[in-house]
């Protein structure tokens, strides 16, 4: 067009982002797209950088506006750091009193800034990430200051051990949980977006204390009942936060999902006797301790076989496959002390019946505790995407050992149902898996509607179900008639 001094001017597109053309992305203009003559990056950036250490407060806060908006685009945004322009961000930031409007656009234009990679996160300086914390720290400060304070941190957390320690030491989880409470959907969001990244930046130690904490504070039932059941829809990125913060939840079994019993162990030796005992003590407590080692053994041996335990003389062997490992005694001993009664109907209906139909409560327990690692995705790492969590994990403390007191239970109903054998053993038991499946794939909003639901799919149920969807197939994969 033969412009004077044509070098200081670009083309721009006119909506969306306004990213500058440049040679390397002028490939990807499209038919139609509208653009428009305007000062060249380097120029701007110059007058930005300039714009930004004005004493005329509007002349700073337009400035630092239109710094924020520019500074999306990468051409733009190497050519104001080039200027250390991030130096006069730390300065304001650091520097000022101010927490409204003008502060607001700092930090966006600071966190388009460092979107780029050109910077890295561990260059910020003590003073900066000092001020950042104050104002999350603040009760009385601007909510966007807030929410972007809370991002930037969330950003820093990942980056190094050293940021993380420093975050984690001055922003609270009590100061985090107050966050979550406010109405203000995007403070909430925010918040929880740092909760997040502490928790997969911690160690397993760490992280095991934290989720202790968040427990005592009753962190579920206020995400249950404030958060997925709010009157507002729950977006994307909050679902993936849930999904996260269950899978770390459920992650903490991984430790003993994959350790096997210690036959020398004599916790877990007692936790093994404890299910005897609770099953059987009315049969054997009194007078077991006049009986001889020998009787005394062979009386055990006995008991743990009514136990369904695979190797009756040394129960602890059966344990020793690892997953479900000790997760599985773990499950087994909360059943017979959180419900006694259904524990002890379970063992001995079974203890009754003839040898080959009795359905064996230890096997199936161990053999259950492993299906529902499979499910759940005990030991996975989180997926950067997903966003499947199951609202009833989020109202119900204990979540694994009831979920496994209300499946075991219906291990029994189907193995009757299904009026089986102990060759049966793996057909029963891959019934329950697709209980299991079909019903939480129905996102039941409590456990109390996952056992109605699943008590409802009985064999015959999953019978039809599958006559239905093999009829289905049958029909898609059938030859057309011409």
């Amino acid at each position: 067009w033969s412009l004077p001094n044509a070098e200081s001017y670009a083309l721009q597109y006119a909506d969306g982002r306004q990213t500058y053309i440049t040679e390397s992305n002028r490939g990807e203009i499209k038919n139609g797209s509208i653009l428009r003559l305007t000062t060249s990056p380097d120029q701007e950036a110059e007058r930005l950088y300039s714009g930004i250490q004005s004493n005329n407060a509007d002349v700073k806060t337009d400035s630092l506006k239109k710094l924020a908006s520019l500074s999306q685009d990468v051409t733009f945004a190497q050519e104001f750091i080039n200027r250390n322009g991030l130096k006069q961000i730390f300065s304001i930031v650091e520097e000022r009193n101010d927490t409204g409007e003008m502060l607001a656009h700092t930090l966006k234009a600071f966190m388009e800034l460092m979107e780029h990679d050109f910077v890295s996160w561990e260059t910020l300086s003590a003073a900066f990430i000092k001020k950042i914390v104050s104002y999350v720290n603040m009760n009385v400060v601007d909510a966007s200051v807030q929410q972007l304070s809370l991002s930037i941190l969330e950003n820093m957390v990942p980056t190094s051990r050293l940021l993380f320690d420093l975050v984690k030491k001055e922003v609270t989880l009590d100061r985090l949980l107050t966050h979550l409470q406010v109405t203000n959907a995007q403070l909430q969001l925010k918040a929880m977006a740092l909760l997040i990244a502490l928790l997969l930046a911690a160690t397993d130690a760490e992280r095991r204390d934290m989720m202790d904490y968040l427990r005592e504070k009753n962190i579920r039932q206020f995400i249950h009942k404030n958060i997925i059941h709010s009157s507002e829809p729950l977006g994307d990125e909050m679902a993936h936060y849930l999904y996260v913060l269950q899978s770390v939840s459920l992650n903490l079994c991984e430790r003993r999902m994959r350790t096997s019993m210690d036959p020398y162990s004599q916790e877990q030796r007692e936790l093994l006797q404890s299910l005897r005992q609770t099953a059987f003590e009315s049969e054997s407590e009194a007078p077991a301790s006049n009986f001889s080692t020998e009787r005394r053994r062979s009386l055990c041996a006995k008991e743990f076989r009514k136990l369904g335990f695979m190797n009756n003389s040394n129960p602890a062997e059966d344990l020793r496959r690892a997953p479900p490992g000790l997760l599985a005694l773990d499950n087994m001993v909360y059943f017979s002390r959180h419900t006694p009664n259904a524990y002890s109907r379970f063992v001995l209906e079974n203890s009754s019946r003839e040898d080959k139909h009795e359905c064996p409560f230890a096997r199936s327990s161990i053999q259950l505790t492993l299906i529902l690692c499979e499910i759940l995705h005990v030991g996975e790492p989180c997926s950067e995407t997903a966003q499947a969590f199951y609202p009833m994990f989020f109202g119900q403390d204990h979540f694994f050992e009831e979920l496994f007191c209300i499946c075991i239970q219906l291990v029994n109903k189907t193995w009757k149902e299904m009026r089986a054998t102990q060759e049966d053993f793996d057909k029963v038991l891959q019934v329950v898996r697709e209980q299991i499946t079909r019903t939480l794939s129905l996102k039941p909003t409590s456990l109390e509607l996952f056992k109605t639901r699943v008590n409802a799919l009985n064999y015959s149920e999953i019978l039809k179900l599958r006559q239905t969807e093999r009829l289905h197939q049958e029909e898609t994969l059938a030859v057309p008639v011409l």
